[in-house]
């Protein structure tokens, strides 16, 4: 896998072609970037660990994801590629000025980062329980893996490299879960420890838990730079649509083996580390050779995962920051930065995860979500489908307070709602004052 990688670096000869892969990526390799950057730790090991203790609840982050990609298709896709741009905040500065464009890199990067830290938590711990090393070794030798899956080739090599992934994801995934389906139907007492509910539920331990991290994962994939760069590294803005549909087909079910598969280990084992339950019943409960096809599947979910996350905080670094504010516009130094962040974002997205190894990998997938999407979603959506309704600085007041707020609310506040509820409703009210005030002005000077 790393090898398509460095087979692809000699095609890349600039920032845009390391970042977009020269806007001309087919469909399937839109929908390979796209859903070999979703499907990792939350998609695999993280819906395992949700779903050994609630079940069917724990399909909700691959299912809202494709439903967040098939509404990125039907609506954004096409205005977006038309643009010609590369990254959300350049986006925002064509209707918001260059502070809009620089808050908006800073949010998507804390989000997006936080996302990066749910795919380091199981790829540490998986390493570390199979070479039998220390959390931080295992955790050096995870950089390695993503320096050599993305730091060469970019945008090409992720899309590649997403296709292969992915067919090995699938196939060994759906193998698993269907042994652990026919194991699950010969148990004599299921119904009695798997009672409908919670296990078969689909609305988990809390409805309104489970409608606010539905949203969350929504609202937070519309506002992702990592795939909104894919879809400004199509061809053209169909090809884009029609990748991120593909995509959809691809993720919705990806979520459906892993939850069988922790169900069976919580029967068969209940006092392991929920978080090992997915890797463990490959390794004991397959043959040797398709178990350690899907361990190598999931690493590379894990470390793909990662990489196109990496990637697009990258970008956004690099053409946001250093391009725009900095004024370091050479494409050499803008490639290098490109590069030097990938590593940066990833070693930080270790450290996270070693502090909070006990932590559960779809709260940090959630939070991401709600945190990127919280300041961004609704001045987004009004600069797509009404621009020019919204003056700069309340736009540019709603990202900052909103953003603001959701944090308070989560790590100060310890309040029970969804922090994208908080985030969205700030920026909602300052939006909503700001479109008033436009509106008597425009119309005192008619």
């Amino acid at each position: 896998m790393i090898g398509s990688g460095i087979y692809s670096a000699p095609n890349v000869k600039s920032a845009e072609g390391y970042s977009l892969g020269g806007r001309s990526s087919g469909a399937i390799l839109i929908s390979g970037s796209i859903a070999g950057t979703v499907v990792g730790g939350g998609a695999t090991v993280g819906t395992a660990q949700l779903a050994y203790s609630l079940g069917l609840s724990a399909w909700w982050f691959t299912l809202g994801s494709g439903i967040g990609f098939i509404l990125l298709g039907i609506f954004y896709a096409r205005p977006l590629r038309k643009t010609g741009l590369e990254t959300i905040p350049q986006y925002l500065v064509l209707n918001y000025g260059k502070m809009a464009g620089s808050l908006a890199s800073v949010i998507a990067s804390i989000g997006i980062l936080f996302s990066a830290v749910a795919s380091c938590l199981p790829g540490i711990q998986i390493i570390a329980a199979i070479f039998d090393l220390t959390p931080w070794s295992a955790a050096v030798l995870l950089i390695m893996l993503v320096i050599g899956y993305i730091f060469f080739s970019g945008m090409k090599g992720a899309g590649v490299s997403g296709m292969m992934k992915l067919i090995i994801i699938w196939i060994t995934l759906f193998t698993a879960g269907g042994t652990a389906c026919f194991s699950l139907y010969g148990m004599r007492n299921f119904w009695l420890m798997f009672p409908s509910d919670p296990w078969f539920s689909f609305l988990g331990k809390s409805p309104w838990e489970t409608v606010g991290n539905l949203f969350s994962l929504i609202v937070g994939i519309i506002c992702t730079q990592t795939y909104i760069q894919t879809i400004f590294s199509a061809s053209d803005s169909r090809t884009a649509a029609v990748g991120s549909f593909a995509a959809a087909l691809v993720v919705i079910p990806v979520g459906l083996p892993s939850i069988a598969i922790a169900m069976f280990m919580h029967a068969t084992h209940p006092h392991i580390l929920p978080i090992l339950a997915l890797p463990m019943y490959l390794l004991q409960y397959q043959p040797a050779w398709l178990g350690g096809i899907g361990i190598a599947g999931i690493m590379l979910s894990l470390i793909g995962s990662i990489s196109g996350l990496a990637l697009g905080i990258g970008t956004m670094v690099s053409k946001d920051i250093c391009y725009e504010l900095l004024d370091i516009r050479k494409t050499e130094r803008v490639l290098l930065v490109n590069r030097s962040t990938v590593v940066i974002v990833t070693f930080i997205a270790c450290l996270i995860a070693i502090l909070n190894l006990k932590s559960n990998v779809l709260d940090w997938n959630y939070m991401s979500m709600a945190l990127r999407g919280g300041g961004i979603f609704i001045p987004l959506t009004l600069a797509v489908f009404a621009p020019g309704i919204l003056a700069p600085g309340w736009a540019v007041a709603s990202m900052v307070l909103s953003t603001i707020a959701a944090i308070v609310a989560k790590t100060i506040l310890h309040l029970e709602i969804n922090p994208l509820f908080v985030g969205i409703g700030v920026s909602a009210v300052f939006i909503i004052i700001g479109m008033i005030f436009r509106r008597k002005e425009y119309v005192m000077n008619s």
